[in-house]
C-alpha cells in the first residue's frame, strides 16, 4: 500500500481543517500567557491563587473536550452519510450531558462550597482568600464555556473551522482588554486585582458563547441545528452515543489524572526540576499546535470517508496520516532544538536549572516525534474509526503501567539524569506510536455505527 495518497483534495481538506484549528490553539496559548503576565504583575500570591483556582476549571474543560470529541466521532460519520437527523440526535445528547455536567457537577459546587474545592489546591490563609475573589466569577462560566467548546467541536465536523477561529481571536482581544481595565482599574473602572481577572474571563466567555452558539443555533445552514432541537426524542441514539463517546471522556479524564501524577513526581524530584520543566512548557505547547490541528483533521476526515462508505480510502488515508505524524513530529523536534538555547537564556534562573532545562529540551525533542504520531493516530484516525473502547484501555494501560512507575523509579529510585527521567515519564508516547502500526494493520479499528435512519456496516480487513 502506498504511504502517501495521491489525491490532492485530501491534502487540501486536511490543511483547511488543521490550520485554523492550529491557529486557534495558538490563540488559546496566547490568552493563557497574557493572563499569566497580567496577573503576575500583582505578585506571586495572586498568580498562584488564580493558577490554582483554574485547576478545577481545567477539569471541566477536559470533560467538555471528552464529550465534544466523543460526539465528533459520530457527527463526522453522520455528516459523511448525509444523515442530518442522526447527527442532530448526537448533538442533542451531547448538549444535554454538557448542561447537566456544567450545572450539577461544577456550577452548584462552586456556588455552594467554593472554599472546600479550593482547599484541595491551596492551604488556608491569604492565598485562598485571593483565590476566592477570582473563583466566584467562574460559576457562570462553566455553562457558557461548555456549550461553546462542544458546539465548536461539532461545527468542525461539518467543515466549519474558520468561524471558531475568528471567535477565538475576538475572545482573546476581549479578555486582554477587560483584564487590563478591571485588574488595574483603567478607564475609570475600579481596581479589582484578581477579581478583575475573573470578571474579564467571564466577559470573554459571554462573548464566546454568544458568537459560537448564536451562529450555530440561528445562522448555520449546514447542520441547521436550532434551539428547539434540544427537546427532540433521541433515546434510540443513546446506547450508540454512550458506547462510542463515553470511553473518550473516560480516557481523556484518566489521562489528565495521569498527567497530574507525572507533575506530582516532578514535584517530588525537587523545585529545581520543576522550575526547569516550567521553562519548557511554552515551547512544548507551541511545537505541538499543528499536531493538534492534524489530529482533529484525522478524526473528521476518517469519519467522513467511513460515513460515505469509502473503507479502502479511509485505510489508505490512515497510513498517510501516520507518515504525516512522523514528518510533523520531526519538524517539531528541530524547532525545539533550535529554539531551546534562546528560550532557556530568556529566564533568570540558576545554572543548575538551566542545565536541567537543556536536558529536558533534548528529551522533549525526541518524545515529540512519537507524540505526534500517536496523537494523530489515537486521538485522530483511530478515534474517527470509532475504536474508542480499545483506545481507552490502551491509554490507561501504557500510562499507568509504563510511564508513571518507570518515571517514578528513574527520578526517585535510580537517580537518572533529567533527559532519561522525562523520557521514561513520557515513554507511553513511544509505545503507542509503535502499537498504532499493529492496530492499523489489524483493521479492527473500523467500527460499525448504527443510526435510526440507516445502518452502515464496515468491517476491517488487513491492509
Amino acid at each position: 500500500m502506498k504511504v502517501f495518497v495521491r489525491d490532492p483534495g485530501f491534502y487540501k481538506k486536511t490543511a483547511l481543517i488543521a490550520l485554523p484549528i492550529a491557529a486557534q490553539s495558538m490563540i488559546t496559548i496566547g490568552i493563557n500567557l497574557a493572563d499569566t503576565v497580567m496577573v503576575g504583575k500583582l505578585g506571586d500570591a495572586q498568580l498562584s491563587a488564580v493558577g490554582q483556582a483554574n485547576q478545577f476549571v481545567s477539569i471541566f474543560q477536559i470533560c467538555c473536550m471528552g464529550l465534544g470529541m466523543g460526539a465528533s466521532v459520530l457527527t463526522s460519520r453522520f455528516w459523511g452519510m448525509k444523515d442530518l437527523k442522526s447527527l442532530k440526535k448526537a448533538i442533542t445528547i451531547m448538549l444535554r450531558l454538557t448542561i447537566f455536567l456544567a450545572v450539577f457537577g461544577f456550577t452548584l459546587p462552586t456556588i455552594l462550597c467554593p472554599r472546600v474545592i479550593l482547599n484541595f489546591y491551596l492551604k488556608e490563609g491569604g492565598t485562598i482568600d485571593e483565590s476566592m475573589r477570582y473563583f466566584v466569577y467562574m460559576a457562570p462560566c462553566y455553562l457558557l464555556m461548555g456549550l461553546s467548546m462542544t458546539c465548536t467541536i461539532v461545527m468542525r465536523t461539518s467543515g466549519q473551522v474558520r468561524v471558531p477561529m475568528y471567535v477565538s481571536i475576538g475572545a482573546f482581544v476581549v479578555n486582554v482588554f477587560c483584564n487590563w481595565i478591571f485588574i488595574f482599574g483603567k478607564l475609570g473602572a475600579p481596581e479589582m486585582g484578581v477579581a478583575g481577572a475573573g470578571l474579564g474571563t467571564l466577559i470573554a466567555r459571554v462573548f464566546e458563547f454568544l458568537m459560537i452558539c448564536g451562529y450555530m443555533f440561528f445562522v448555520d445552514k449546514r447542520i441547521r441545528y436550532r434551539i428547539h432541537d434540544i427537546f427532540m426524542k433521541c433515546g434510540d441514539m443513546l446506547g450508540e452515543y454512550i458506547s462510542i463517546s463515553i470511553p473518550v471522556l473516560v480516557s481523556d479524564f484518566l489521562l489528565a489524572l495521569g498527567n497530574s501524577m507525572v507533575a506530582s513526581i516532578m514535584g517530588e524530584i525537587g523545585d529545581t526540576f520543576v522550575a526547569a520543566n516550567s521553562i519548557t512548557v511554552v515551547t512544548q505547547q507551541l511545537s505541538t499546535v499543528l499536531i493538534q490541528g492534524i489530529c482533529q483533521a484525522g478524526c473528521i476526515i476518517t469519519g467522513h470517508s467511513l460515513g460515505e462508505g469509502k473503507i479502502k480510502e479511509a485505510k489508505e488515508q490512515a497510513v498517510t496520516f501516520y507518515a504525516l505524524g512522523a514528518i510533523v513530529g520531526a519538524v517539531g523536534a528541530v524547532i525545539i532544538l533550535i529554539a531551546s538555547p534562546f528560550v532557556i537564556g530568556f529566564y533568570e534562573v540558576s545554572d543548575e536549572a538551566k542545565e536541567l532545562a537543556r536536558q529536558l529540551m533534548a528529551s522533549i525533542a525526541v518524545i515529540v516525534v512519537f507524540q505526534s504520531i500517536n496523537s494523530i493516530m489515537t486521538k485522530g484516525v483511530l478515534r474517527g474509526g470509532g475504536d474508542t473502547k480499545f483506545l481507552m484501555v490502551a491509554d490507561i494501560l501504557f500510562l499507568w503501567i509504563a510511564s508513571i512507575p518507570l518515571g517514578y523509579a528513574a527520578g526517585l529510585v535510580w537517580g537518572l539524569n533529567a533527559f532519561w527521567i522525562y523520557f521514561l515519564l513520557k515513554v507511553d508516547q513511544v509505545i503507542k506510536a509503535f502499537w498504532c502500526i499493529l492496530r492499523l494493520r489489524s483493521g479492527k479499528w473500523i467500527k460499525r455505527v448504527k443510526t435510526a435512519a440507516a445502518e452502515q456496516e464496515v468491517s476491517g480487513a488487513k491492509l
